[in-house]
């Protein structure tokens, strides 16, 4: 169902609203600004209207003429709102947060540090020894509720995961970060010089109408692609990490959004026109008109979507990437 003209951020997966929605409502009220919003430039349009839905228009909604990973698009929040000492608060638009306040609480733990100069980020109270996750090692105790990252864990083999969820004293990275403005560009001028001047000039030579922010193309492709984690994070002295349980999921598969949506007696998910009849423990979902029907399974994800029909057991969702292959070859 995520595909590129409508990525999973556009979709209204775990609730009745969309989770570029969802995501926004997470930074409304008086201690928010109006959110900077980095998107494909092809997704302009549904974005600008999501968010009116959800009475959060864009102070600046800037589209990115490619992809170059996070590091790069931050950069170009940070750019947009001034470069100074306002705190940036950073949110991937594709998670759930089932636990807002728990969010909030931790934001405001962290506030004094980022005041002080630190970069922060938040890690998620692990439950399993997820391999598709990075890890985050949990140092000294900086301030209440707020402590030194140690140091940085990509995607571990199933062992380490192992040995860290035992060891109680590691997260999960989930991507949401909290710093100044001037900090991060700062940090990008010491370890990443190349991609801040791509990014400063393609900012300077962009295009406006309006909300909207066209970076130059060309200046733009030329900055190098690399995630905040590995340009930043990792090398810089200040960083912070608050720990954090706030039913915090990023949805990554069909098996994942079973287990964070209510289900019915049986044990089902439904979404849209379906009929289960001796079923259990299935996920099941179907665009509008059209009609699925399961009768004496159990445990199955079942997905009706545009021309395509998904069918496969509950717990072999991640397999779903060997048919995108398939389809590609």
């Amino acid at each position: 169902m995520s595909r590129p003209e409508r990525p999973k951020q556009l979709l209204p997966l775990t609730a009745e609203i969309t989770m570029l929605q969802l995501t926004a409502g997470r930074a409304n009220g008086e201690n928010f600004a109006k959110p900077i919003v980095v998107a494909n430039a092809a997704h302009a349009d549904i974005v600008e209207a999501q968010l009116a839905q959800v009475e959060s228009a864009a102070q600046a909604l800037i589209l990115e003429p490619m992809g170059r990973n996070t590091a790069p698009a931050i950069a170009l929040a940070a750019i947009a709102a001034g470069g100074g000492d306002v705190p940036l608060l950073v949110m991937p638009s594709d998670h759930v947060i089932a636990d807002l306040p728990a969010f909030h609480a931790a934001i405001h733990s962290a506030l004094p540090l980022v005041e002080d100069g630190w970069l922060v980020t938040f890690g998620i109270a692990p439950d399993a020894p997820e391999t598709g996750y990075g890890w985050i090692k949990i140092g000294d105790a900086l301030a209440e509720g707020v402590h030194r990252a140690a140091r940085f864990v990509e995607k571990p083999p199933r062992d380490k995961a192992e040995a860290m969820l035992a060891s109680g004293d590691h997260a999960w990275n989930g991507g949401i970060f909290l710093f100044r403005a001037d900090k991060y560009l700062a940090a990008l001028a010491s370890f990443a010089p190349e991609m801040l001047a791509a990014a400063q000039e393609s900012m300077d030579k962009a295009r406006r109408e309006g909300a909207r922010i066209w970076p130059d193309a060309e200046a733009f492709a030329a900055c190098p692609s690399d995630s905040i984690d590995y340009a930043v994070m990792e090398r810089a002295e200040r960083v912070a990490v608050v720990p954090v349980s706030m039913g915090w999921n990023d949805v990554g598969s069909w098996d994942a959004l079973h287990a964070i949506s209510a289900c019915d007696a049986d044990g089902n998910v439904c979404g849209g026109d379906v009929i289960a009849i001796e079923t259990s423990g299935c996920l099941v979902r179907a665009d509008s008109g059209k009609r699925v029907a399961l009768v004496g399974v159990s445990d199955l994800i079942v997905v009706a979507s545009g021309d395509d029909i998904l069918v496969l057991p509950r717990g072999r969702s991640q397999d779903v990437k060997k048919i995108i292959e398939a389809m590609k070859r």
